[in-house]
């Protein structure tokens, strides 16, 4: 689950159905490729500050969250899962007449292990031997599972790039309290590439990260060159304060690659909590929502329209207000076709 910079919450509160944006999302699908041992490894790759050996490909990986489940479906790795863990809207499954999203055979094939949160217990009782999510998007001291909790019980594991800390107070996972050390889609495509080596599937690798690059390129081509970007705010949640996206988020990509100027760039952090009087601040032109959680994208929309601090933001007089998933906003394969579909709305608010 991604609890992000604020405290965990329950994975039963997050219950909404994740569906495409409506460019949908294009999905790559080379020839699939099986990892082997054959003079590839021992294989060494660097993963948020830390240096790990792999002998061999791991055979029972468990995954925590949902574009993180997607990035081991994106490279082909279904059969070198045991499973993977996310509350009901992370399933893949959609609402009547709306598109399947992409991967939707790795759903299919691979273990839902749980809804709720993921533990040492759960990771145990799967056998694995690598897990693969987030710091505070499945790890953390506070629930006692750390990469370091479960190197003592010999499993490995692989901290999502976007989440690795970037802090004086140590190096790698286990220092600092800000996260993020590179641009968010540069994080996507380290995480893709070490993933690949790590899998022996560099290829595949290879070509989903240059497809990826071009679908960025193509939706920047369409961006005006002498417009000038709308200013763009991303509301997560919260209504006393809102949950917002900085400079190490994927949304700040999202958002400027499309052509927005991302009001809270100066923030060097990933997911943040701020105030409103900052949003007001700033005045944001357009305001993204990241649909998930227990509270609709429908009802975050009609606070945002109602909250009286609010009325004067050019966004909110306006109603320039735009919808993306939570796993187009997190790091995921998704992350590009959420830049196109950003892209295209931005260019009708520049039109207006």
């Amino acid at each position: 689950m991604h609890s992000r910079s604020r405290p965990v919450r329950s994975a039963l509160t997050l219950l909404c159905a994740l569906t495409l944006t409506a460019c949908g999302a294009k999905v790559v699908e080379p020839a699939a490729e099986k990892p082997s041992a054959g003079g590839h490894y021992p294989v060494t790759v660097e993963n948020c500050g830390v240096r790990t050996t792999y002998d061999k490909a791991p055979e029972r990986v468990v995954t925590n969250d949902v574009g993180i489940a997607e990035i081991m479906f994106a490279l082909g790795l279904e059969d070198r899962m045991a499973g993977y863990v996310a509350p009901d809207y992370r399933t893949g499954r959609t609402d009547p007449g709306r598109e399947e999203v992409p991967w939707q055979d790795g759903y299919r094939k691979v273990k839902w292990l749980s809804k709720k949160e993921i533990t040492k217990e759960l990771v145990l009782d799967a056998r694995a031997d690598l897990v693969f999510a987030g710091w505070n998007y499945g790890f953390g001291e506070g629930n006692g599972l750390t990469p370091a909790a479960l190197k003592k019980l010999g499993v490995g594991s692989y901290v999502l790039t976007e989440s690795c800390r970037n802090g004086t107070g140590g190096s790698g996972v286990t220092g600092g309290a800000a996260r993020g050390v590179m641009p968010p889609l540069e994080a996507l495509y380290t995480d893709l590439e070490a993933l690949g080596r790590i899998f022996h599937v560099e290829d595949r690798a290879r070509r989903l990260v240059a497809d990826f690059r071009q679908q960025v390129a193509r939706a920047q081509a369409g961006v005006p060159k002498d417009g000038r970007a709308p200013r763009v705010f991303l509301y997560d949640d919260g209504q006393d304060k809102p949950v917002t996206a900085g400079a190490f988020a994927g949304p700040h990509d999202i958002i400027t690659k499309a052509g927005g100027d991302h009001v809270m760039k100066d923030l060097k952090d990933s997911w943040v909590t701020v105030g409103w009087e900052s949003v007001v601040e700033r005045d944001p032109e357009v305001i993204v929502v990241n649909n998930y959680g227990s509270v609709s994208a429908e009802q975050k929309k009609e606070f945002l329209l109602s909250y009286p601090p609010l009325a004067n933001v050019s966004a909110v007089k306006n109603k320039q207000i735009f919808v993306l998933d939570y796993v187009d906003l997190v790091e995921s394969p998704r992350n590009p076709s959420a830049i196109a579909a950003l892209a295209r709305y931005l260019n009708g608010v520049r039109d207006h």
